[in-house]
C-alpha cells in the first residue's frame, strides 16, 4: 500500500497511548520546517553546479520557459538523509518525552508534522536546525455543456486532434476528497486510443478493501490518501470518511471529471437524460491525493503531505479546489506551508491552479493569495434550467428544479403543509412540520390532487431536511406536485437545480416567496367565526424544468465568487498582486458523482450531480492547462498562466462588458461591469490560449526576490527556501506577469515588462486606457519581435489626483497576424504629491 498507509496504521495503533498522555497537556499538531534544502531544491543545485556541496543559500539564474522535467525526483538517497535528520532532531530535543511524528516532508519542503505540547514546540523552535514552526490549520472545499460554451469541439480540441487525444501524456494531480474509480468517466476502456501511463510519472495506487486492486488503470494512474492530522485529532470516521482514496463525499469525483473526465459519458439523473459529459482534457491522466473529508474538511499538515507526494510522483498540474478556513497569520499571507510548498512545486515545473473561494462578493475576500498560484473565480455559463410557476392571478414566478411540469395548461389547487395537518396535529408541536419531512402528520384526503406547499428552511442547508424526503412525503399523500418557498432566514445560500421525479420547483428568492405566499393566503376562504379554513381557492400550474435554456448574458461573475484586491496580511493591506487571475464556468456544473457521495444529499445515489462554486471553476482551468502543456511541453508554469490570462475575453455573448453580481439577495438586480478584482484578466478563452503569440514569463528566482522585498521577510524566506535575501525593492507589480496592480501610486511609478514571442515573426502596436486618476504611457508604442525573441516594455504611470478608490485600465498589444495580449491595470490609491509634513524649525 505504500508508506502513507503505513503511517496511518501506525497512527491508529499508537493513537490511544499518545493521546492519553499528550491531550492532557494541550498537545496540538505543528508543522516544522528545517533549514536544510528539500530534495527538489537540492537536486536542482546538483544539476546546476555539478555537485551536492552547494550551500543552502545558493542562488542563480533559472530559465523556466524551457525547463526540463526533474530527472532526479526518484533518487531517494537525499530524501532518506533528510528524514534521518528530522528524526534525530526530535530524539535529541525531546529526549525521554512523548511525541508523535505524523509526516516527513522532504521533496518540496524539508520538515515534518508532529503532535507535541506547546512546551515541546518552544523547545523545537529554539533549535538552530529549525527554520519555522507553525500550528496546523484547517482547510475546506471551496459538465455536459461547458466544453461547447468554451468552444472546445471546434477550437482547442480540434487543434489537438479531437477529444480522443486532448490532454494525452499530461498528468493532473487532484488534492480533494478522493475519487470513485468505478465511474465510467475514469475508465480506460472507452477510448479507441489506448494510451500508456506517462514515463515521467512514478506514483502508485493504494489498495484497500474499498479501493481494491484494479481500481487504477491507464486513465487513473495514481491514488493515495492522507489523514494523519485528522486521525490524531479524533475527527476521522473510517466508516464515513474511508481510509483510502475512495470518495465518500462526491466533491473530488466531481472536480476530477470536470478537468479530465472521459468524453461522451451520458448524464442520466432521476431517469432523465441531460446530455453527454466530458472533461476539458478528456485524454489526460488522473492522479488523486485525497486530503479532504466529508465530516470535517481537512488540515494543512495532510494537504502539504499530499502536495509533496504529488510533486515527487511527477504530476504536471496540481488542481486545488480547496481554500484555508482563515487568512494565514504572520508577516504576509504568502508565508504559509501550503503556499510555500506550492512555490517549490512551481520551481519543479508544475502548474498550480486553486479555487478563489466562495466568500464573495465583498472586497478582499479571496482565499488564494500567492502570485505563483493561478487563482480562478466562478462565472455563470449560458445554459440555465428554469421552470415557472403560473398563479391563478396570472402572476408568473421563476423557480429552480430539474423536474417535470404539471399536466398541460391545467391549474391545480394549492395547499400548504401547515394547513393540511391531521386533526390531532398542530404546528406548535413541531415548527418544522411545514418542511414536509413526515407524511404521517398530513391529511391525505385533504391533499389528494393538490399541489403541496413546503417550507425550505435552514435545515435543508444543514442537511437535516431534504428535498428527496419531501418528495416522498408528497407522493405518500397523493399530491400532484410540490412547491418549496424560501424561508426569509435563508439568505445568501446558492441553490442548485435539484432533481425531482414529481412536478415541482423551489422559489429561490425570498421576495418572490413572499409574493407567492401572499397570493396563497389571500385566496384562502375562512369561517368568519372560527377563522378555520373552509376552502382552498388558490391555484397554480408548474412548467417543466428538464429542458435547458440558453442565455446571452453569460458569462458573468457569480456573487459567491471571492474578490480582490489580494490581502497581503491580516491587517488587510493590499498586495500589488491581481487576484483572481481569471474566471471560468463554476455555476450549475454537471460532473461525475461518487456512488456513495453525500456532499449534496439531493444527488445521493446518482452518478452525476449539478453543483456550483469556485471548486468547479478551478478544474476547468486545470484541464485547459493540460491542453496548453500538451501543445507546448517546454512551457513553464508562468508561461501557461500567461497564455490563459492574456487571451481572456472581456465581453459576454452579446458583446457587452462582463457583469459581476454584487449582492446575495436578488443578485441579478444588483450587478455592474466586472473589474479585474472581480474577474482578473477576464473569462477564459480556451482556443486563443493555445495560440497566445506573446508570453510573460516569470521564474522561481523572481518570486523569491518578490518575497525578499517584503519588509522583515529575510529570515522567513531563508527558512522556507534556503535563499539568503539580498537587498530587494521588488514588489508584486515588478513581477513579469500579465497584469499590473499598484496598491499605492505615490506620484509616479515606472514598471518594466518583457514579452517573448512564441509564434511567428510579428509586428505589434500598443494601445492603452488609463485608470481614472492616473495617466499611462508605454514605450515603445510599436515594435517588431521575431519568433523566439524578446521585447522590453516600459510603462510609466503618474497620479493625476488624490484618491483612495480603486480604478482600472488596460494595455493592449495587437499583432498584425491577429495575436493580442491584454494587460489589466489596477491602481487602488493615488497621491499626486508628497503629503509628509515638513518639520518646522524652532
Amino acid at each position: 500500500m505504500g508508506g502513507v498507509v503505513a503511517v496511518h496504521l501506525l497512527v491508529l495503533s499508537l493513537l490511544g497511548l499518545y493521546l492519553r498522555c499528550l491531550c492532557q497537556e494541550d498537545a496540538a499538531v505543528y508543522i516544522v520546517t528545517m533549514k536544510q534544502p528539500p530534495a527538489a531544491h537540492h537536486y536542482e543545485q546538483v544539476k546546476r553546479f555539478g555537485s551536492s556541496g552547494v550551500s543552502a543559500g545558493a542562488s542563480g539564474a533559472f530559465n523556466t520557459l524551457n525547463k526540463p522535467r526533474n530527472a532526479s525526483r526518484t533518487n531517494t538517497s537525499y530524501s532518506s538523509y533528510l528524514i534521518r535528520l528530522q528524526n534525530l532532531l526530535l530524539r535529541r530535543t525531546l529526549r525521554g518525552e512523548k511525541y508523535l511524528k505524523l509526516y516527513s516532508y522532504h521533496y518540496l519542503i524539508n520538515g515534518f508534522a508532529v503532535l507535541i505540547t506547546p512546551q515541546q514546540a518552544d523547545k523545537l523552535s529554539r533549535r538552530h536546525e529549525v527554520a519555522n514552526l507553525m500550528l496546523d490549520f484547517s482547510v475546506r472545499t471551496a459538465t455536459t455543456h461547458t466544453p461547447e460554451f468554451l468552444g472546445l469541439p471546434q477550437g482547442a480540441w480540434a487543434q489537438e486532434g479531437g477529444p480522443e487525444v486532448a490532454g494525452e501524456g499530461i498528468v493532473i494531480g487532484f488534492i480533494d476528497t478522493g475519487i470513485d474509480p468505478t465511474h465510467p468517466s475514469f475508465s480506460d476502456t472507452l477510448s479507441i486510443n489506448h494510451y500508456p501511463v506517462p514515463a515521467h510519472f512514478s506514483g502508485i495506487c493504494e489498495v484497500t478493501r474499498d479501493f481494491p486492486s484494479g481500481s487504477c488503470n491507464r486513465k487513473l494512474v495514481g491514488a493515495r490518501h492522507f489523514a494523519a492530522s485528522a486521525i490524531i485529532r479524533g475527527m476521522f470516521n473510517a466508516t464515513q470518511d474511508y481510509a483510502s482514496p475512495f470518495d465518500g463525499d462526491g466533491h473530488g469525483t466531481h472536480t476530477t471529471s470536470i478537468a479530465a473526465g472521459n468524453h461522451g459519458i451520458p448524464v442520466i439523473v432521476s431517469g432523465h437524460h441531460f446530455g453527454n459529459a466530458s472533461g476539458m482534457a478528456p485524454h489526460a491522466h488522473i492522479a488523486v491525493y485525497k486530503a479532504l473529508y466529508k465530516s470535517f474538511g481537512g488540515f494543512a499538515a495532510d494537504v502539504v503531505a499530499a502536495i509533496d507526494q504529488a510533486a515527487q510522483d511527477g504530476v504536471d498540474i496540481i488542481s486545488l479546489s480547496i481554500t484555508p478556513n482563515r487568512r494565514p497569520w504572520g508577516l504576509a499571507t504568502f508565508f504559509n506551508p501550503i503556499d510555500m510548498s506550492l512555490l517549490s512545486a512551481v520551481k519543479s515545473g508544475i502548474f498550480v491552479v486553486q479555487a478563489a473561494g466562495n466568500t464573495g462578493p465583498s472586497p478582499k475576500s479571496v482565499s488564494s493569495f500567492s502570485p505563483w498560484i493561478f487563482t480562478v473565480g466562478a462565472s455563470a455559463h449560458d445554459r440555465v434550467y428554469n421552470n415557472w410557476l403560473l398563479l391563478g392571478n396570472n402572476l408568473t414566478i421563476s423557480g429552480v428544479g430539474l423536474a417535470p411540469g404539471t399536466d398541460g395548461d391545467s391549474m391545480f389547487p394549492l395547499i400548504a403543509a401547515i394547513h393540511a395537518m391531521k386533526n390531532n396535529t398542530t404546528v406548535a408541536n413541531d415548527m418544522y412540520l411545514g418542511e414536509c419531512q413526515d407524511s404521517s402528520y398530513l391529511d391525505e384526503d385533504l391533499i389528494d390532487g393538490k399541489i403541496l406547499i413546503c417550507s425550505y428552511s435552514i435545515r435543508f442547508v444543514l442537511g437535516l431536511s431534504s428535498i428527496k424526503q419531501a418528495l416522498e412525503t408528497a407522493k405518500n399523500v397523493s399530491a400532484v406536485g410540490v412547491i418549496f418557498y424560501m424561508d426569509p432566514f435563508v439568505t445568501g445560500f446558492h441553490l442548485n437545480p435539484i432533481p425531482m421525479d414529481l412536478p415541482g420547483l423551489i422559489i429561490p428568492s425570498t421576495d418572490d416567496s413572499k409574493v407567492f405566499f401572499d397570493y396563497y393566503n389571500s385566496s384562502l376562504v375562512r369561517d368568519e367565526m372560527s377563522k378555520s379554513i373552509i376552502k382552498y381557492c388558490g391555484v397554480a400550474n408548474i412548467s417543466g424544468g428538464l429542458k435547458a435554456n440558453y442565455s446571452n448574458t453569460a458569462p458573468k461573475v457569480m456573487y459567491y465568487s471571492a474578490r480582490g484586491p489580494d490581502p497581503e496580511d491580516n491587517s488587510l493591506a493590499d498586495a500589488d498582486i491581481m487576484k483572481p487571475n481569471l474566471i471560468a464556468p463554476g455555476n450549475f456544473i454537471w460532473g461525475a458523482w461518487s456512488s456513495v457521495g453525500t456532499d449534496s444529499a439531493e444527488f445521493e445515489g446518482e452518478s452525476f450531480a449539478m453543483i456550483s462554486g469556485t471548486s468547479m471553476s478551478a478544474p476547468h482551468i486545470a484541464g485547459l492547462a493540460a491542453l496548453i502543456k500538451q501543445k507546448f511541453p517546454s512551457f513553464s508554469p508562468s508561461a501557461i498562466a500567461s497564455a490563459l490570462s492574456t487571451t481572456a475575453t472581456l465581453y459576454d455573448k452579446q458583446g457587452g462588458p462582463i457583469m459581476a453580481q454584487r449582492a446575495y439577495r436578488n443578485p441579478d438586480s444588483n450587478q455592474s461591469p466586472a473589474t479585474p478584482f472581480d474577474m482578473g484578466s477576464g473569462f477564459v478563452n480556451a482556443t486563443a490560449a493555445l495560440d497566445p503569440g506573446l508570453i510573460f514569463d516569470t521564474g522561481y528566482d523572481d518570486f523569491v526576490s518578490f518575497l525578499c522585498g517584503i519588509d522583515g521577510s529575510g529570515p522567513i524566506v531563508l527558512n522556507y527556501t534556503g535563499h539568503t535575501c539580498e537587498v530587494s525593492n521588488m514588489t508584486g507589480s515588478d513581477l513579469n506577469i500579465p497584469s499590473i496592480t499598484i496598491s499605492l501610486l505615490n506620484q509616479s511609478r515606472v514598471i518594466m515588462r518583457t514579452v517573448t514571442n512564441v509564434a511567428n515573426d510579428e509586428y505589434y502596436h500598443v494601445s492603452w486606457s488609463a485608470p481614472y486618476g492616473a495617466s499611462v504611457a508605454v514605450v515603445p508604442a510599436q515594435f517588431f519581435v521575431a519568433s523566439g525573441q524578446q521585447q522590453n516594455l516600459t510603462i510609466v504611470l503618474n497620479s493625476t489626483m488624490n484618491s483612495s478608490f480603486a480604478s482600472f485600465g488596460r494595455i493592449g498589444l495587437y499583432g498584425n497576424l491577429g495575436h493580442q495580449s491584454i494587460i489589466p491595470l489596477s491602481v487602488v490609491s493615488k497621491i499626486t504629491h508628497n503629503t509628509t509634513p515638513r518639520r518646522r524649525k524652532c
